[in-house]
């Protein structure tokens, strides 16, 4: 009889907390005074129900009693785990003890076996849950164990972050069709109804990857669900910690622009903005910077870089690719950041994956970040693979590279070899990637480089039935460019119907004029029956002289100590111009006077023409000139002139501040032209 009584007890014990938690979380208008009252005498009369219809009645009421506790966890509990909900059930308890009356020492005693087998039964059926949810293997596989029994707000949380993860790890033709599987299945509609009443009740991890899982699964953004959700985060963005602020950007960077959105994303700003000195993590200031983008003030900028070089010590290899693609996110160029990422990046370089470096050298390009030593790394690892890559992917590779204007003449040399050899595995696209390439880098092949160019040719000719005339005229003038011309694309492409569809067009119209030029003077200037002209240069007085120009006249003036023994600003046909031009006779002893009437096609004049050109000229860290400039080289050769390349940077450099007298100057100047012209006669001083 004692046995039984017992065994009463507790279950009654365990009623009366179910009617406090109940009673706290929907609270009634009534006085307090006799609701304790009730409760009281309930627990003093209890021990005297020793009716078993009685106690059989209060079973069937609350079937519940046999199920999990995790369903009566208070609503303003933050939990993240089991050990977190155990004690907050503790510290529930401690409240409960405090509100009601002590009776009795008897009740104290159930009341703690109460709560003993509580935490029995949360530990029992959460373990096994999570276990079952880990070895989960598609979200279809979630759903049917979210719909085997009620889960908790706690479960149906990990349920809906579990599809995402796994959905992130398929291919996109799988995850389409896993998507698709997961809409139809019935247990999402419950999980997301679930998800929409208990939204207020979560705890703040659980909200932010909530909304990151629910978005990222496809569900639209206009929904009630989405927009609940953003609302509760709104009205608890103040009680984020770091990493959810950090998880909550993320999800807010892929999402539409919405009131709500908009609303949070400012309220974030403003949040990170304060944040920003307490956060010690690269991974979630990298985050913050990505998600901030380039609409973010200056000064929020400046605040998010200090923070990463507060932290430069602990960067690691991954965290260096991020900070790269964060930077271009935020449009925003740090050189101390690029630089500690750089050296990390090329410590680490034989772990790099392919598609990752692709996307670094791109992130240079975004960011105009010039680093020599890290694309001579990449450069030089990838030359150590190259055998191990696919054609495609050195493409890709040299694509990267071209548009930093950086040579890497190995790699371009192994590919012209591959291409001589077997061309077949360049399609219409590769073709035009290649041509642009090397047009641009102005790389010739060593040995048979007319047996590269003819490859080339044969490519295209290929494909000159289905290719646009845009394309076409891309692929005309890479090959001018490299002084190869392709007559058969040629003649295609200056056919009247061609022709005028290219200089119809109103977009870009001065881009496609520029290239048409460059092919009709190639044309004629490249082509073996081409003579030179008997033309009297122009020389064009322009008030718009740089200040290189200016000094560069006063050293010449100081060298030849006369205005007749030089010309200045001078234009030739083909719209060609040189800076300087200067005469000497043809034993190169001596410096001749210029004069207009004289025949320029005079065999017995050396001709020296001197253009001042900018380091972007040249392939990065060389002074290799890049396509159009040596094309422009090799045509004022064809001219009758010794062209003598001047760099703005360099000669600026001697002239910055004054270092140099025009005395020093001029010497300086003849220490240039006597390394380029191999001789030069002794100056007036």
């Amino acid at each position: 009889m004692c046995e039984t009584l017992t065994k009463m007890n507790n279950k009654i014990s365990y009623l009366l907390n179910v009617v406090r938690y109940l009673h706290r979380c929907n609270p009634v208008p009534r006085p307090s005074a006799p609701t304790s009252k009730r409760v009281v005498q309930s627990g003093r009369y209890g021990n005297r129900l020793e009716n078993v219809n009685c106690r059989k009645l209060l079973l069937n009421a609350f079937p519940s009693l046999h199920g999990s506790p995790l369903r009566f966890l208070s609503k303003k509990a933050d939990f993240f785990g089991a050990g977190d909900e155990v004690r907050q059930e503790k510290s529930r308890e401690a409240v409960v003890s405090e509100q009601a009356p002590q009776s009795s020492l008897e009740l104290e005693k159930l009341e703690g076996d109460a709560q003993s087998f509580r935490v029995k039964a949360l530990l029992d059926q959460n373990e096994p849950f999570f276990n079952r949810l880990q070895k989960c293997t598609c979200p279809s596989d979630v759903l049917d164990l979210a719909s085997e029994s009620a889960v908790s707000i706690k479960q149906f949380t990990n349920c809906i972050t579990t599809m995402w993860k796994l959905l992130r790890n398929m291919s996109e033709d799988q995850r389409c069709y896993e998507k698709r599987l997961v809409f139809e299945h019935p247990a999402f509609v419950r999980l997301c109804q679930q998800l929409l009443r208990d939204s207020r009740r979560m705890t703040r991890g659980d909200l932010v990857f909530s909304l990151h899982a629910v978005v990222n699964l496809g569900v639209p953004q206009n929904t009630l669900l989405v927009q609940t959700l953003l609302r509760v985060c709104q009205e608890k963005l103040n009680q984020l910690d770091n990493r959810c602020m950090s998880v909550l950007a993320t999800t807010l960077a892929g999402m539409d622009e919405d009131k709500n959105v908009s609303a949070l994303q400012a309220g974030l700003q403003l949040l990170v903005e304060q944040r920003i000195p307490s956060v010690r993590d690269i991974f979630i200031l990298q985050n913050l910077m990505k998600c901030m983008g380039k609409d973010a003030p200056v000064f929020l900028k400046k605040k998010l870089e200090m923070a990463v070089l507060r932290e430069i010590d602990h960067l690691t290899y991954r965290n260096a690719q991020r900070v790269f693609l964060s930077l271009v996110a935020m449009n925003y160029c740090s050189i101390p950041i690029l630089n500690a990422c750089s050296e990390k990046i090329q410590e680490n370089i034989h772990d790099a994956p392919f598609w990752q470096l692709i996307l670094i050298l791109e992130a240079c390009h975004n960011l105009q970040y010039r680093n020599i030593k890290l694309f001579s790394a990449v450069a030089d690892y990838i030359n150590s693979v190259v055998c191990l890559l696919d054609k495609r992917q050195i493409i890709l590779f040299l694509s990267a590279f071209e548009t930093l204007g950086f040579q890497p003449s190995e790699l371009m040399g192994f590919l012209a070899e591959k291409v001589t050899e077997d061309s077949e595995f360049l399609d219409l696209k590769s073709l035009l990637i290649v041509l642009r390439v090397y047009s641009r880098l102005n790389y010739v092949p060593r040995g048979q480089h007319h047996l590269f160019y003819e490859t080339l040719h044969s490519c295209l000719n290929k494909y000159l039935p289905q290719i646009s005339n845009a394309e076409l005229l891309k692929a005309v003038y890479s090959l001018c460019i490299l002084g190869y011309l392709p007559r058969r694309a040629l003649d295609q492409l200056l056919e009247k119907d061609n022709f005028e569809e290219l200089v119809s067009g109103d977009l870009y119209k001065e881009k496609r004029e520029m290239m048409l030029h460059c092919v009709r003077t190639c044309m004629e200037l490249d082509s073996p029956s081409f003579t030179k002209p008997a033309f009297v240069p122009t020389e064009n007085f322009s008030s718009l002289v740089s200040v290189n120009l200016r000094k560069a006249r006063e050293a010449l003036l100081e060298l030849l100590g006369d205005e007749n023994m030089f010309r200045q600003n001078i234009q030739l046909p083909y719209e060609y111009h040189i800076d300087f031009e200067i005469w000497m006779d043809s034993d190169r002893k001596k410096v001749l006077p210029v004069t207009a009437t004289d025949n320029h096609a005079d065999i017995s004049v050396q001709r020296l023409a001197f253009l001042f050109v900018p380091l972007s000229a040249f392939c990065l860290g060389t002074t290799h000139p890049q396509g159009k400039l040596a094309m422009k080289k090799r045509h004022l050769s064809t001219l009758g002139y010794h062209v003598i390349l001047v760099l703005n940077k360099k000669f600026q450099e001697l002239t910055n501040e004054g270092k140099l007298s025009s005395r020093e100057l001029g010497q300086s100047f003849e220490v240039t032209i006597s390394s380029t012209v191999g001789s030069w006669p002794a100056s007036k001083h």
